[in-house]
Protein backbone atom coordinates (compact mmCIF):
# COMPACT_ATOMS: atom_id res chain seq x y z
CA UNK A 1 0.00 0.00 0.00
CA UNK A 2 1.60 3.34 -0.83
CA UNK A 3 2.45 5.70 1.84
CA UNK A 4 1.39 9.47 1.42
CA UNK A 5 2.98 10.58 4.95
CA UNK A 6 5.59 13.20 4.71
CA UNK A 7 7.91 15.06 6.84
CA UNK A 8 9.20 18.52 5.95
CA UNK A 9 12.94 18.80 6.84
CA UNK A 10 14.55 22.12 6.03
CA UNK A 11 11.68 23.05 4.05
CA UNK A 12 11.40 20.09 2.00
CA UNK A 13 8.39 17.80 1.68
CA UNK A 14 9.96 14.05 2.39
CA UNK A 15 8.05 10.65 2.60
CA UNK A 16 8.97 7.92 4.85
CA UNK A 17 8.55 4.55 5.79
CA UNK A 18 6.52 3.75 9.27
CA UNK A 19 10.39 2.55 11.10
CA UNK A 20 12.42 5.53 9.80
CA UNK A 21 13.62 8.16 12.50
CA UNK A 22 14.47 11.49 11.47
CA UNK A 23 17.79 10.97 10.78
CA UNK A 24 16.89 7.63 8.25
CA UNK A 25 14.34 10.02 6.49
CA UNK A 26 17.81 12.67 6.25
CA UNK A 27 20.29 9.87 5.11
CA UNK A 28 18.10 8.77 2.41
CA UNK A 29 17.79 12.31 0.78
CA UNK A 30 21.03 13.31 1.61
CA UNK A 31 20.71 15.74 4.33
CA UNK A 32 23.58 15.85 6.45
CA UNK A 33 22.66 15.44 10.22
CA UNK A 34 26.30 14.79 12.40
CA UNK A 35 26.47 11.68 14.19
CA UNK A 36 28.66 9.88 16.52
CA UNK A 37 26.70 7.32 18.71
CA UNK A 38 25.02 6.06 16.13
CA UNK A 39 25.62 2.87 14.31
CA UNK A 40 23.85 0.95 11.43
CA UNK A 41 22.22 -1.97 12.49
CA UNK A 42 21.81 -1.65 16.15
CA UNK A 43 19.37 0.43 18.52
CA UNK A 44 19.73 4.05 18.53
CA UNK A 45 20.73 5.39 21.95
CA UNK A 46 20.96 9.21 21.49
CA UNK A 47 23.93 9.07 23.57
CA UNK A 48 26.16 11.41 22.07
CA UNK A 49 23.41 14.42 21.39
CA UNK A 50 25.23 15.45 17.82
CA UNK A 51 22.36 14.51 16.02
CA UNK A 52 20.00 16.74 17.77
CA UNK A 53 17.45 18.76 15.11
CA UNK A 54 14.84 21.79 15.78
CA UNK A 55 11.01 20.11 15.58
CA UNK A 56 8.36 22.79 14.86
CA UNK A 57 6.41 22.35 18.84
CA UNK A 58 9.18 20.15 20.56
CA UNK A 59 9.80 22.15 24.16
CA UNK A 60 14.02 21.11 23.46
CA UNK A 61 15.82 20.18 20.51
CA UNK A 62 15.44 16.24 19.81
CA UNK A 63 17.90 13.21 19.34
CA UNK A 64 17.39 12.84 15.28
CA UNK A 65 18.82 9.45 15.79
CA UNK A 66 16.16 7.85 17.81
CA UNK A 67 13.10 10.62 16.81
CA UNK A 68 10.21 8.80 14.51
CA UNK A 69 9.52 10.22 11.60
CA UNK A 70 5.53 11.32 11.72
CA UNK A 71 3.47 12.96 9.28
CA UNK A 72 3.60 16.45 9.10
CA UNK A 73 6.56 17.11 11.51
CA UNK A 74 8.66 20.20 10.32
CA UNK A 75 12.38 19.68 11.10
CA UNK A 76 15.35 22.39 10.82
CA UNK A 77 18.38 20.55 10.86
CA UNK A 78 21.29 23.88 11.01
CA UNK A 79 19.12 26.25 13.11
CA UNK A 80 20.96 28.60 14.90
CA UNK A 81 19.52 26.39 17.88
CA UNK A 82 20.92 23.47 16.51
CA UNK A 83 24.43 24.75 15.48
CA UNK A 84 24.97 26.03 18.87
CA UNK A 85 23.75 22.91 20.38
CA UNK A 86 26.00 20.99 18.23
CA UNK A 87 29.45 23.52 19.03
CA UNK A 88 28.99 23.31 22.91
CA UNK A 89 28.77 19.20 22.21
CA UNK A 90 31.72 19.23 20.08
CA UNK A 91 33.79 21.35 22.72
CA UNK A 92 32.76 18.99 25.72
CA UNK A 93 33.78 16.21 24.14
CA UNK A 94 37.03 17.72 23.16
CA UNK A 95 37.44 18.39 26.59
CA UNK A 96 36.51 15.15 28.05
CA UNK A 97 39.84 13.55 27.31
CA UNK A 98 43.22 13.50 25.40
CA UNK A 99 42.44 14.53 21.65
CA UNK A 100 46.32 14.91 20.81
CA UNK A 101 45.83 14.78 16.95
CA UNK A 102 49.38 15.08 16.20
CA UNK A 103 50.17 11.97 17.36
CA UNK A 104 46.73 9.53 16.65
CA UNK A 105 46.42 7.17 14.86
CA UNK A 106 43.03 8.16 13.72
CA UNK A 107 43.83 11.27 12.21
CA UNK A 108 41.87 11.21 9.10
CA UNK A 109 39.32 8.98 10.09
CA UNK A 110 38.21 10.57 12.90
CA UNK A 111 34.42 11.80 13.53
CA UNK A 112 35.36 14.40 16.32
CA UNK A 113 38.20 16.10 14.37
CA UNK A 114 35.94 16.27 11.36
CA UNK A 115 33.48 17.70 13.62
CA UNK A 116 35.86 19.89 15.01
CA UNK A 117 36.90 21.23 11.58
CA UNK A 118 33.46 21.28 9.65
CA UNK A 119 32.19 23.52 12.94
CA UNK A 120 35.28 25.83 13.55
CA UNK A 121 35.75 24.44 16.94
CA UNK A 122 39.38 25.38 17.76
CA UNK A 123 39.23 25.04 21.45
CA UNK A 124 37.11 24.57 24.21
CA UNK A 125 36.28 26.85 27.11
CA UNK A 126 36.06 23.55 29.45
CA UNK A 127 38.49 22.54 31.69
CA UNK A 128 40.41 19.67 30.34
CA UNK A 129 39.78 15.93 31.77
CA UNK A 130 42.50 14.48 33.21
CA UNK A 131 42.51 10.65 31.73
CA UNK A 132 41.48 8.47 35.18
CA UNK A 133 42.23 5.12 33.50
CA UNK A 134 45.84 3.70 31.63
CA UNK A 135 46.59 2.97 28.35
CA UNK A 136 45.92 -0.60 27.92
CA UNK A 137 48.56 -2.54 25.49
CA UNK A 138 48.74 -6.08 27.17
CA UNK A 139 46.94 -7.86 24.45
CA UNK A 140 47.95 -8.65 21.39
CA UNK A 141 45.73 -7.00 18.47
CA UNK A 142 43.85 -4.00 20.18
CA UNK A 143 45.33 -0.93 22.09
CA UNK A 144 42.57 0.81 24.62
CA UNK A 145 43.29 4.99 25.16
CA UNK A 146 40.72 5.74 27.40
CA UNK A 147 41.85 9.35 27.56
CA UNK A 148 40.05 9.64 24.04
CA UNK A 149 36.78 7.61 24.96
CA UNK A 150 34.30 9.67 24.34
CA UNK A 151 31.74 7.08 25.79
CA UNK A 152 29.20 6.93 22.78
CA UNK A 153 29.08 3.25 23.23
CA UNK A 154 29.26 2.17 19.61
CA UNK A 155 32.09 -0.25 20.68
CA UNK A 156 29.88 -1.89 23.04
CA UNK A 157 26.59 -2.15 20.24
CA UNK A 158 29.38 -3.32 18.04
CA UNK A 159 30.45 -6.33 20.43
CA UNK A 160 26.59 -7.18 21.37
CA UNK A 161 24.50 -6.21 18.59
CA UNK A 162 26.37 -6.95 15.25
CA UNK A 163 28.57 -9.68 16.92
CA UNK A 164 27.41 -10.57 19.53
CA UNK A 165 30.15 -11.58 21.38
CA UNK A 166 29.13 -9.74 24.56
CA UNK A 167 32.56 -9.21 25.73
CA UNK A 168 32.13 -5.54 27.20
CA UNK A 169 29.88 -2.90 28.01
CA UNK A 170 29.33 0.66 29.90
CA UNK A 171 30.66 0.14 33.47
CA UNK A 172 30.62 2.57 36.32
CA UNK A 173 28.70 5.41 36.62
CA UNK A 174 29.56 9.52 36.09
CA UNK A 175 33.04 10.83 35.77
CA UNK A 176 33.49 7.35 36.27
CA UNK A 177 32.08 5.79 33.54
CA UNK A 178 34.53 2.88 31.30
CA UNK A 179 33.89 1.14 29.00
CA UNK A 180 34.65 -2.67 30.95
CA UNK A 181 34.57 -6.43 30.03
CA UNK A 182 33.49 -8.85 32.81
CA UNK A 183 35.57 -8.15 36.36
CA UNK A 184 36.86 -5.05 34.34
CA UNK A 185 40.01 -7.52 33.63
CA UNK A 186 41.88 -6.43 30.52
CA UNK A 187 40.75 -7.96 26.57
CA UNK A 188 43.20 -10.78 26.60
CA UNK A 189 41.61 -12.16 29.66
CA UNK A 190 37.69 -11.47 28.46
CA UNK A 191 35.83 -13.28 26.64
CA UNK A 192 36.82 -10.92 23.79
CA UNK A 193 37.94 -13.02 20.12
CA UNK A 194 39.68 -10.38 18.80
CA UNK A 195 37.52 -9.77 15.54
CA UNK A 196 38.01 -6.03 15.95
CA UNK A 197 34.74 -4.70 15.29
CA UNK A 198 35.43 -2.52 17.89
CA UNK A 199 38.08 -1.11 16.24
CA UNK A 200 36.54 0.10 13.25
CA UNK A 201 33.27 1.43 15.37
CA UNK A 202 34.73 3.51 17.09
CA UNK A 203 34.78 7.41 15.83
CA UNK A 204 37.63 8.21 17.41
CA UNK A 205 41.19 7.41 18.67
CA UNK A 206 40.05 5.19 21.72
CA UNK A 207 40.55 1.80 19.70
CA UNK A 208 43.24 0.86 17.52
CA UNK A 209 45.78 -2.15 16.24
CA UNK A 210 48.60 -2.24 18.12
CA UNK A 211 50.93 -1.61 15.22
CA UNK A 212 49.05 1.38 14.12
CA UNK A 213 51.54 4.02 15.28
CA UNK A 214 54.42 1.80 12.95
CA UNK A 215 52.11 1.51 9.97
CA UNK A 216 50.88 4.88 7.66
CA UNK A 217 47.99 6.95 9.01
CA UNK A 218 44.64 6.42 7.43
CA UNK A 219 45.18 9.57 4.59
CA UNK A 220 48.51 7.97 3.45
CA UNK A 221 46.86 5.20 2.09
CA UNK A 222 44.97 4.01 -0.64
CA UNK A 223 41.81 1.59 -0.38
CA UNK A 224 41.39 -1.10 -3.05
CA UNK A 225 38.39 -3.54 -2.23
CA UNK A 226 38.78 -7.32 -2.27
CA UNK A 227 37.41 -10.96 -0.78
CA UNK A 228 38.99 -12.20 2.06
CA UNK A 229 40.56 -15.63 1.44
CA UNK A 230 40.22 -16.96 4.43
CA UNK A 231 37.15 -18.78 4.28
CA UNK A 232 34.59 -19.36 1.38
CA UNK A 233 32.08 -17.10 3.32
CA UNK A 234 33.22 -14.48 0.39
CA UNK A 235 33.85 -11.65 2.82
CA UNK A 236 34.25 -7.67 1.48
CA UNK A 237 37.30 -5.71 2.33
CA UNK A 238 39.11 -3.21 1.95
CA UNK A 239 43.18 -3.14 1.95
CA UNK A 240 44.56 -0.20 3.33
CA UNK A 241 47.78 -0.23 0.77
CA UNK A 242 51.01 2.24 0.91
CA UNK A 243 53.88 1.22 -1.53
CA UNK A 244 52.44 -1.85 -2.63
CA UNK A 245 52.46 -3.14 1.23
CA UNK A 246 49.28 -4.07 2.78
CA UNK A 247 49.00 -1.73 6.15
CA UNK A 248 45.39 -2.60 7.65
CA UNK A 249 42.39 -4.08 6.83
CA UNK A 250 38.80 -2.75 7.30
CA UNK A 251 35.28 -4.07 6.53
CA UNK A 252 33.38 -3.50 3.39
CA UNK A 253 29.81 -2.39 4.37
CA UNK A 254 28.15 -5.12 1.92
CA UNK A 255 26.33 -8.14 1.95
CA UNK A 256 27.67 -10.94 2.71
CA UNK A 257 29.28 -9.77 6.02
CA UNK A 258 28.36 -5.86 5.92
CA UNK A 259 31.27 -4.55 7.17
CA UNK A 260 32.16 -7.04 9.83
CA UNK A 261 34.99 -9.16 9.51
CA UNK A 262 36.74 -11.78 11.99
CA UNK A 263 40.11 -11.78 13.51
CA UNK A 264 41.77 -13.71 10.59
CA UNK A 265 40.34 -11.55 8.27
CA UNK A 266 41.15 -8.27 9.78
CA UNK A 267 44.40 -8.97 10.94
CA UNK A 268 45.97 -11.58 9.49
CA UNK A 269 47.39 -10.33 6.56
CA UNK A 270 51.04 -10.06 7.12
CA UNK A 271 51.50 -13.22 4.81
CA UNK A 272 51.14 -11.20 2.03
CA UNK A 273 54.30 -9.28 2.07
CA UNK A 274 56.58 -11.89 4.34
CA UNK A 275 59.91 -12.75 2.86
CA UNK A 276 59.44 -16.29 3.36
CA UNK A 277 56.65 -16.32 0.83
CA UNK A 278 57.17 -18.02 -2.71
CA UNK A 279 56.78 -15.71 -5.63
CA UNK A 280 57.67 -17.85 -8.00
CA UNK A 281 57.13 -22.32 -8.91
CA UNK A 282 59.79 -24.25 -8.01
CA UNK A 283 60.73 -27.78 -9.28
CA UNK A 284 63.46 -30.03 -7.34
CA UNK A 285 66.37 -30.76 -9.65
CA UNK A 286 69.40 -32.85 -8.87
CA UNK A 287 68.09 -32.90 -5.36
CA UNK A 288 67.44 -28.82 -5.12
CA UNK A 289 64.59 -26.55 -5.96
CA UNK A 290 65.04 -24.39 -8.76
CA UNK A 291 62.94 -21.62 -10.18
CA UNK A 292 60.86 -22.24 -12.70
CA UNK A 293 58.40 -21.01 -14.96
CA UNK A 294 54.41 -21.39 -15.05
CA UNK A 295 54.52 -23.53 -17.95
CA UNK A 296 57.11 -25.33 -17.27
CA UNK A 297 55.84 -26.20 -13.88
CA UNK A 298 52.24 -26.92 -15.03
CA UNK A 299 53.79 -29.19 -17.89
CA UNK A 300 55.85 -31.22 -15.46
CA UNK A 301 52.57 -31.56 -13.34
CA UNK A 302 50.12 -33.08 -16.12
CA UNK A 303 53.17 -35.15 -17.45
CA UNK A 304 53.90 -36.95 -14.18
CA UNK A 305 49.47 -36.84 -13.28
CA UNK A 306 49.22 -38.73 -16.81
CA UNK A 307 52.05 -40.74 -15.92
CA UNK A 308 50.64 -42.14 -12.55
CA UNK A 309 47.58 -42.21 -13.58
CA UNK A 310 48.48 -44.88 -16.80
CA UNK A 311 50.47 -46.75 -14.14
CA UNK A 312 48.71 -47.23 -10.91
CA UNK A 313 45.25 -46.19 -12.11
CA UNK A 314 43.06 -43.08 -11.58
CA UNK A 315 42.31 -43.78 -8.21
CA UNK A 316 45.38 -43.66 -7.21
CA UNK A 317 45.50 -39.83 -7.75
CA UNK A 318 43.58 -37.49 -4.94
CA UNK A 319 42.97 -33.78 -4.23
CA UNK A 320 42.74 -31.91 -1.60
CA UNK A 321 40.91 -28.36 -1.57
CA UNK A 322 40.81 -25.68 0.53
CA UNK A 323 38.58 -23.22 2.78
CA UNK A 324 41.16 -20.26 2.01
CA UNK A 325 40.00 -20.19 -1.46
CA UNK A 326 37.06 -19.04 -3.62
CA UNK A 327 33.88 -21.23 -4.05
CA UNK A 328 34.17 -20.65 -7.62
CA UNK A 329 38.04 -22.22 -7.46
CA UNK A 330 36.89 -25.26 -5.25
CA UNK A 331 34.27 -26.34 -7.54
CA UNK A 332 36.81 -26.58 -10.83
CA UNK A 333 38.96 -28.01 -8.85
CA UNK A 334 35.76 -30.45 -7.92
CA UNK A 335 35.22 -30.48 -11.59
CA UNK A 336 38.59 -31.21 -12.78
CA UNK A 337 39.04 -34.04 -10.33
CA UNK A 338 36.01 -36.01 -11.67
CA UNK A 339 36.72 -35.14 -15.39
CA UNK A 340 39.92 -34.90 -15.88
CA UNK A 341 41.47 -37.19 -13.03
CA UNK A 342 38.69 -39.44 -13.52
CA UNK A 343 38.72 -40.03 -9.41
CA UNK A 344 36.16 -38.88 -6.71
CA UNK A 345 39.10 -38.99 -4.30
CA UNK A 346 38.86 -34.97 -3.02
CA UNK A 347 38.19 -33.55 0.01
CA UNK A 348 38.45 -30.60 2.18
CA UNK A 349 41.18 -29.26 4.48
CA UNK A 350 38.31 -28.57 7.19
CA UNK A 351 38.63 -32.94 8.38
CA UNK A 352 42.11 -33.03 8.00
Amino acid sequence: MKNDKTIIINGNPLPFSPEDTILDVAKKNGIFIPTLCHLKGTTPTGACRICMVEVKGARSLVASCAAPAMDGMEVQTESADVIKSRKLTISLLLSSGHHDCLLCPATGDCVLQQLAYQYKITGTQFEASKARYPLENVNPFIIRDFSKCVLCGRCVQACNDIQVNNAIDMGYRGAAAKVITAGDRPLKDSDCVFCGECIQACPVGALYPKDALLKPRYGETDKVRTTCSYCGVGCQMNLHVKDNVVQKVTGFDTAPNNGSLCVKGRFGYDFIASKDRLTTPLIKKKGKFCDASWDEALSLIAKKFTQIQKKHGSDSLGVLTSARITNEDNYIAHKFTRAVLKTNNIDHCARL
